[in-house]
């Protein structure tokens, strides 16, 4: 078992991007490490590598762990060691989570976002997916966020029953509800008494897990959020948290229509949209890694025309 190196903050978290060279596809650090610095200088809580939106199913061990070790660097060098690096360490058996883990560990992650067994689905129970993590935290020496999405586990999903009782053990962190289920949330916010802005709480983090329902998940009563849309907009992303925690609900209800407006966009375009907007607007982003395609140019253009909104308030803050 083991115990946060330092309690998480609650507020926006940024499942960050992995970046390639174009022609080698080679990871590009030094894109990795600028990344990461812009973000934490917008105010972020708190960055996540080798989640979905960082390729990580894409993405070789030793890679996850120099994006991993580069962003904890680049982050340190810009005066930013308090915020920490949560990673994405999901393998398919046991053993390999381990493994993995314990490398994030030696990179400098605070913790492991960590999705359910699927491979095997026709064989993947209740019972099987709460022992798998009970394993897990057994031998973790990060703590675990458990990372609920559907989606990229052939549509496995775990209810609030199964989430509360996983999180009683001691080295359960969290969840991630990239689900959408603010329902869900809830209830489990509520068993577990999770951090929030208000109150520390247990210190367990109810993580709302796209931008589109930051104003949701505080009223749902969770930690923070882990929103791809950060990426590109992080600022306004940070906004819409203070302007609810500091009482300003009509403003941050007004302001979330407009960031859920825009987060539609990169939603829709997922990986390459998301990076194609960053290479529009910031200078950087490229492609993702094969199969994956690439946006052709009248792509590329709806993307930064349809961001257009939300960017005239993240440039204005």
């Amino acid at each position: 078992m083991s115990t946060l190196r330092r309690p998480l903050p609650t507020g926006v978290y940024v499942p960050t991007m992995t970046f390639f060279n174009p022609d080698t596809e080679d990871v590009d650090i030094e894109a990795v490490k600028k990344h990461a610095v812009r973000l934490a200088q917008a105010g972020v809580a708190g960055l996540v590598t080798m989640g979905s939106n960082g390729e990580a199913v894409h993405l070789a061990s030793e890679e996850k762990i120099a994006v991993t070790r580069a962003t904890r660097e680049a982050l340190d060098a810009a005066g930013f060691e308090n915020v920490p690096v949560v990673v994405g360490a999901s393998e398919a058996s046991v053993r390999g989570t381990l493994r993995l883990i314990g490398e994030c560990a030696a990179a400098g992650g605070e913790a492991v976002l960590v999705l359910p067994p699927s491979y095997y689905r026709a064989q993947v129970t209740e019972q099987m997916v709460y022992q798998y993590f009970i394993e897990v935290a057994d031998a973790s020496p990060l703590p675990i966020i458990l990372y609920n999405y559907p989606g990229a586990v052939s549509g496995v999903d775990m209810d609030s029953d199964l989430l509360i009782r996983i999180a009683q053990h001691p080295n359960i962190a969290g969840t991630k509800f990239t689900c959408g289920s603010t329902g869900k949330l809830t209830r489990v916010a509520r068993a577990t008494e999770a951090a929030t802005p208000f109150a520390a709480g247990s210190g367990y983090m109810a993580f709302g897990g796209i931008c589109d329902f930051t104003v949701q998940t505080l009223v749902s009563g969770g930690s923070g959020i882990i929103a791809g849309g950060a990426n590109v907009f992080p600022k306004v992303c940070v906004r819409v948290w203070q302007l609810y925690t500091e009482g300003k609900v009509e403003e941050a209800i007004a302001l979330q229509r407009v960031l859920s407006k825009g987060d539609w966009v990169l939603t829709k375009a997922a990986i390459a949209g998301t990076k194609s907007a960053l290479q529009s607007y910031f200078g950087y982003g490229g492609y993702p890694r094969r199969p994956l395609p690439r946006l052709d140019d009248a792509g590329v253009a709806a993307i930064k025309d349809g961001i257009a909104e939300v960017m005239a308030v993240e440039e204005s803050l």
